[in-house]
């Protein structure tokens, strides 16, 4: 397969996967699913996007032998956790975006109070998704991803690093606040999803280090990549809106060092990605691949 057509299918197994998890069935323990609810919260994760952070767990899985119905299983969960992210961050006491992925923010299609209840509800079932029976990993897999992934998402990792991006509003970071602030708020999901397929296969210590510190460069590229886009694409083909950093004051490297130094660091950053799975040969091309889509994504 083509690197697009392999993103094409995998972000189509958790299109599926997604919807059939979020069905009106009453699960195992649960009480009930209230329509309102459970309809925002399929508004917020069934509107397409590529699923980059699935593809990312899936394929450091395969990377390691891992078994593919547990990979997408734990995607899932990670892509429930970064669409919570951002129905919060689009409310109106954070970013107040109107249009995600081309279409109305939970909060606009359906009120604020069930876009926040939507978001609670993403993000607890994130871990549910991976401590579930159905999940086919180890209990000690299953410990240490949620531990990972509670530590990347929590105030040590993204919900900390939108704090210190809302405070960047009124206090313009510095070079080493904004490195920090984004390896929070975009590179800490990121990481965690190459990190993922040493977790599930029990790799040795070093083979998760060295996905480790390749999720960090693709999280360094992806923000870059960002910022880059969003001072120049245009809102339509991004599917939301573009150039409010600027509008706001905040500071970003591409701001602070110039579109020039930006392109250039991309390029640098997807050389280390590259030289860093060299130990894999070419078990590692599609991931090598994602490096280098996430520097030169146009979208």
């Amino acid at each position: 397969m083509m690197f697009e057509d392999l993103l094409f299918d995998t972000a189509a197994r958790v299109q599926a996967l997604l919807s059939t998890l979020l069905e009106p069935t009453v699960g195992q323990d649960e009480i009930a699913r209230p329509e309102q609810l459970l309809a925002a919260m399929r508004h917020a994760v069934l509107n397409g996007g590529k699923r980059l952070r699935p593809f990312l767990v899936v394929e450091s899985a395969r990377l390691f032998g891992g078994d593919d119905s547990a990979a997408f299983r734990v995607g899932v969960a990670l892509e429930c956790l970064h669409c919570y992210s951002l129905v919060h961050d689009d409310l109106p006491a954070m970013d107040d975006d109107d249009v995600r992925r081309g279409q109305p923010t939970v909060h606009i299609a359906f009120d604020e109070a069930t876009a926040i209840l939507a978001g609670d509800s993403l993000l607890t079932f994130a871990f549910d998704m991976i401590a579930a029976p159905e999940t086919a990993l180890t209990d000690s897999a299953k410990t240490a991803l949620v531990l990972a992934l509670a530590r990347a998402s929590g105030v040590g990792g993204m919900a900390g690093g939108q704090a210190l991006d809302l405070a960047a509003e009124k206090q313009a970071p510095d070079e080493q606040g904004i490195v920090t602030l984004q390896a929070m708020k975009t590179g800490a999901l990121l990481r965690f999803a190459c990190e993922a397929g040493p977790m599930m296969t029990a790799a040795p210590a070093e083979d998760r280090l060295r996905l480790r510190t390749f999720g960090a460069l693709i999280g360094r590229a992806f923000q870059l990549a960002d910022d880059l886009l969003d001072l120049t694409a245009d809102a339509q083909t991004m599917g939301k809106a573009t150039g409010k950093d600027a509008g706001r004051g905040k500071g970003t490297l591409v701001a602070l060092k110039g579109q020039a130094w930006a392109e250039a660091e991309l390029d640098r950053l997807v050389d280390e990605a590259v030289t860093l799975l060299a130990p894999y040969g070419a078990r590692a091309e599609t991931l090598i691949q994602a490096a280098r889509f996430v520097a030169n994504r146009k979208s």
